[in-house]
């Protein structure tokens, strides 16, 4: 993983640079990959129905801490390419203030192209997660 960004917005924009170093589709599902595989281990006893994300077709886990004032997100998979889609989400949400956590959109998945080449499936589930990641970060506000 790369280090944390100043802003939400310096990590999209991060990203969507390096994905404009990948001339098609099969280079940056593989790279989608290789970042899924840089996760940090995840706690095999907090894959719980509690912490699943439900609205993916894979196994999905994300586990809050911190408080407002810095929110941080662990999450796993049990899909290669989910488990990349999670580490990108983490670089833009994870180890940030929970009202800019809520105020971000997800703009890398348009900058990238994400939204034309993933499954609806896929698709659903990256919302599921952004949502319920959002969700935590609101109800850490109120």
């Amino acid at each position: 993983m790369t280090e944390t960004t100043t802003t939400a917005r310096d990590a999209q924009q991060q990203i969507a640079e390096e994905f404009a170093f990948f001339s098609d589709w099969t280079e940056r599902y593989q790279y989608l990959i290789d970042l899924g595989k840089q996760l940090p281990p995840f706690p095999e006893d907090a894959k719980t129905e509690a912490n699943r994300v439900h609205g993916c077709q894979s196994m999905v886990w994300l586990v809050p801490s911190g408080d407002a004032s810095k929110m941080h997100f662990d999450a796993a998979s049990d899909s290669a390419i989910v488990s990349g889609l999670i580490a990108l989400v983490l670089r833009v949400y994870s180890d940030r203030p929970a009202a800019e956590i809520v105020a971000t959109e997800p703009e890398f998945i348009q900058a990238i192209g994400l939204a034309k080449h993933l499954s609806p499936t896929r698709s659903n589930g990256l919302a599921a997660m952004l949502a319920k990641l959002k969700a935590y970060a609101a109800a850490a506000l109120a």
